[in-house]
């Protein structure tokens, strides 16, 4: 099962490992094909209905499978506004090799005709809301026909996330969706196929280009949208806390909060004027914090526990009486990340060891990656939280699903990475709390690109 999000990530990741979108096209018109194929006999007529985008593409790629047939392609819209090349591509080798073709710009201008079988393809699984013009026209055609109907990867109107429709939208006999199953065809009345396009294991196990896509940025935003992290931690060191703040911010936080003793708090803010500290008594982290600590994050979207903090008793003390009363979302590094297997919490935990630590948790490691994966994944389920193990290869995993990403390299073993990572992972969780995403433009970037602005420089 996979969402249309991540289906967009895994198209883009595929890509970025050799196999490009235009041979996905490929793949996904032959499956078309194949469903037609099942659902007519030789001779009969098929109406191809597409629209301009990469769902549409998928049919025109169909159409060129489908010689034994008296194929009529309607393209809704005109061709010039065909919004991928590889979709206009396929359009064009339709109109080159003389296809029974037509454009419908208006749809009062929209005629079916009286076809066998209808190939709907106006709108994929990226599209929700209501039909518009002339795919409403369209579709309602469609149902008015007697001809047995096959949907592209999803019946244009239904979402592919829920299954819901926002009024109108094709009554599909059959559906072929690709790669995998959708969760919102399950309660579809129709018969739903599967069709392997192709794609590889690795586009959905390694982190690529098409996780990005998450991170957007509404245009009408404004200041706290994209997450308030609280970066907890410093004592014994001070430089950890601080690096992990500006790395939230860096990674699309709004703003980043550290809370510390107020004996380092001073230095910790002479780090950044970007970011806000809090200083508590003392010079570690004690119980007697706690209560304060969880008023202060209650307000916030994400904490990050643990960047310099130390092991002292007190300190760890502390962690664990903050996570047993806590119930929003921590990222948990360092000495902090020793606690996690013995307490009780309805926290929401992302924890970011390094293979030592791991093994210091109570979990196993192996030099085999794929061994590793299989432990961490097995030892996440057994602590019901998120676990993100460092090195080579980094492995995440909820206990379920697997990623693993390969991108880092051996000059990441210097010193402050891992509170980087912290900072940067609390970011990410963030955003998801406040259901926002991010960009990393900081107050002091605007500072230091201002006078160029004013003199009227290009960025």
């Amino acid at each position: 099962m996979i969402t249309s999000r991540r289906m967009a990530a895994v198209d883009l990741n595929a890509e970025a490992l050799g196999v490009p979108r235009k041979q996905l096209m490929e793949s996904s018109g032959n499956a078309v094909a194949r469903a037609c194929r099942d659902l007519a006999d030789p001779g009969a007529s098929v109406a191809v209905v597409a629209g301009r985008g990469n769902n549409g593409g998928d049919a025109l790629a169909a159409a060129r499978f489908l010689k034994a047939y008296d194929v009529t392609v309607h393209l809704l819209g005109r061709p010039e506004t065909i919004s991928t090349d590889i979709a206009r591509e396929n359009w064009d080798a339709l109109v080159a090799g003389e296809a029974d073709h037509r454009t419908v710009t208006d749809s009062a201008g929209f005629d079916l005709g009286d076809p066998d079988l209808v190939v709907d393809a106006m709108l994929g699984t990226g599209v929700t809301g209501a039909l518009r013009e002339p795919e409403a026209t369209a579709a309602r055609a469609i149902n008015d026909s007697s001809a047995t109907v096959l949907a592209v990867d999803v019946p244009s109107g239904v979402d592919a996330d829920t299954g819901d429709a926002a009024g109108l939208a094709v009554d599909a006999d059959r559906v072929v969706t690709f790669h995998d199953d959708k969760p919102g065809l399950g309660d579809l009345d129709c018969e739903v196929v599967v069709a392997d396009i192709g794609i590889p294991e690795a586009a959905e196990l390694f982190t690529g280009p098409g996780d990005l896509l998450a991170l957007d940025r509404d245009a009408q935003s404004h200041k706290g949208d994209h997450g308030d992290v609280l970066v907890v931690g410093g004592g014994p060191y001070t430089g950890a806390p601080a690096l992990a703040a500006q790395s939230a911010l860096r990674a699309g936080a709004d703003l980043a909060r550290v809370a510390c003793p107020e004996a380092v708090a001073r230095e910790v803010q002479g780090y950044s004027e970007n970011l806000i500290v809090r200083g508590f008594s003392g010079d570690r982290l004690a119980p007697e914090h706690v209560p304060d600590l969880l008023d202060f994050a209650a307000d916030r979207d994400a904490v990050v526990f643990g960047p310099g903090l130390g092991d002292a008793d007190e300190s760890l003390a502390a962690v664990r009486e903050f996570l047993a009363a806590y119930d929003g979302t921590a990222v948990v590094d360092a000495d902090a990340l020793q606690v996690v297997p013995d307490v009780d919490t309805e926290a929401t935990l992302i924890c970011t060891p390094h293979q030592g630590e791991l093994r210091k948790m109570g979990g196993e490691t192996d030099s085999d990656w794929e061994v590793r994966s299989d432990l961490v994944r097995e030892f996440a389920a057994d602590l019901g939280h998120t676990l993100l193990v460092k090195g080579a290869y980094d492995v995440v995993s909820d206990g379920d699903a697997v990623r693993v990403n390969r991108t880092g390299n051996p000059g990441m073993t210097v010193g402050g990475t891992g509170d980087v990572l912290a900072g940067a992972t609390g970011a990410l969780a963030a955003l998801l709390a406040a259901e926002a995403f991010g960009g990393g433009l900081v107050a002091t970037d605007l500072l230091e690109r201002l006078p160029a602005a004013l003199r009227g420089d290009e960025a």
